[in-house]
């Protein structure tokens, strides 16, 4: 009899033991341009207003390029609906009289219709691309998306004031004031009845403003078109 000792063999692992195995997890699929994604509600809101930089929350942090930051003002500049809004705010100041010089009547109302197109487009393209791309901000608007009616309208006027700097730290919005000054600077040119310090002020803090309330909007539009919208398109 031999005192040799046996050298266990190592034994297969049966196909039940790997099935048992956990499985490894997959990393998520993101889209490397984040412009890939669809505005959370759609690209207009109500129809009218351009959504074009609005984004969720999971996409903070993720820097634009200076070419997206472009591409989303040229999009909220030269959308049509926004020759809607246009003609909506001119003609409030056709009933006030605004800008004296541009008259009454169809000419009168084409001269500030073209105005505060202007403004609008001029306004986009500076403080949601240009001035973004120099200062290294970022211009979209991040939904808050959770927490109390109050809580959610103060986070997002307050956006006017407070954004990214890409890479998600947070600063003053420069690119707002600056870019919304620049354009109401220029607005100088055609608005030959508003060219004082006062009238300049008026209009920037009216661009800001307008900036503000269609931050609050664009903040509960997926909510309301949700709950509203798609219950009506499925009847």
């Amino acid at each position: 009899m031999s005192d040799s000792a046996t050298t266990p063999v190592a034994q297969p692992i049966s196909s039940s033991a790997a099935a048992e195995a956990p499985p490894q997890a997959t990393p998520l699929q993101v889209p490397t341009n984040p412009l890939d994604q669809d505005p959370p509600g759609g690209k207009r809101v109500f129809g009218v207003l351009p959504n074009y930089r609005t984004a969720s929350q999971g996409m903070e942090g993720r820097p634009l390029t200076a070419k997206q930051k472009l591409t989303i003002a040229a999009k909220d500049s030269f959308d049509y609906p926004l020759v809607i809004l246009a003609g909506m705010f001119a003609g409030l100041d056709q009933l006030t009289d605004s800008d004296p010089s541009f008259g009454q009547g169809a000419e009168g109302y084409g001269h500030r219709l073209g105005a505060w197109y202007l403004d609008e487009s001029i306004g986009n393209m500076l403080s949601e691309g240009i001035f973004p791309a120099m200062l290294h901000q970022d211009p979209r608007y991040f939904r808050k998306e959770s927490g109390s009616i109050k809580s959610r309208i103060g986070y997002a006027a307050s956006r006017v004031i407070i954004t990214d700097k890409d890479g998600g730290r947070k600063q003053f919005a420069y690119s707002e004031w600056l870019g919304n000054a620049t354009g109401v600077a220029i607005s100088q040119i055609y608005h030959p009845d508003n060219r004082t310090a006062t009238d300049a002020t008026t209009l920037l803090l009216e661009q800001v403003g307008t900036d503000a309330i269609s931050q609050v909007l664009k903040e509960f539009w997926p909510d309301i078109k949700r709950k509203f919208f798609k219950k009506k398109s499925q009847q």
